[in-house]
């Protein structure tokens, strides 16, 4: 078993579609010391002070993984979490009839293995509904998500082309890290 040091019930769904037997336990990690305004230097940071954070908190008897996941629009810009409704608007109208990345960056570190990675899941989307945007910002399910972006849920129909797994943009790409965590069915 693994500890996932993260609240993402997004990032806990694909670990279960991947048979990887974990555990959820979060750890206190403050993004808002971050000034990077570089997506990959962030989204590295931040899951790196969290692994930091989780290895203090629970050691390293059990195997740790953290991850954190930024969106970045066209032009470089970081898309946080927005802060409001306002601000999820604002974020998802850039994203609109545009192109984004999502990267996330995964650290895995047991015993026996220190892993990093960060990925990068492409998309190009086409104009939002308006009427459908609205929907979406009523139902409240952007709140603590990066870029306020569901490509697993109101982003998808919008979805015109993707470069990269959906794994990625979910959160945890786990396709790169099975090879290196499993072995015969045991974690190393």
């Amino acid at each position: 078993m693994i500890y996932l040091c993260s609240s993402s019930e997004s990032r806990a769904l694909l670990l279960t579609n991947f048979g990887i037997d974990f555990m959820q336990k979060s750890v206190a990690y403050d993004e808002e010391q971050i000034t990077t305004p570089i997506a990959k230097d962030f989204v590295y940071t931040a899951s790196k002070g969290k692994l930091d954070a989780a290895i203090r908190q629970f050691g390293i008897e059990t195997p740790l993984l953290c991850a954190d996941t930024v969106i970045a629009a066209a032009d470089g810009t970081i898309l946080r979490k927005p802060k409001n409704r306002e601000d999820a608007r604002r974020i998802l109208r850039i994203q609109s009839g545009s192109t984004i990345s999502i990267i996330s960056s995964a650290h895995y570190r047991s015993k026996h293995l220190a892993f990093s990675d960060i990925s990068a899941t492409h998309y190009h989307f086409s104009k939002f509904e308006e009427e459908d945007l609205e929907k979406y910002l009523e139902s409240g399910l952007w709140q603590g998500k990066a870029g306020g972006c569901m490509v697993e849920g109101f982003c998808k129909k919008y979805i015109k082309s993707v470069d990269g797994h959906e794994s990625t943009a979910m959160g945890l790409q786990v396709e790169t890290l099975l090879p290196w965590i499993k072995v015969k069915n045991q974690y190393v």
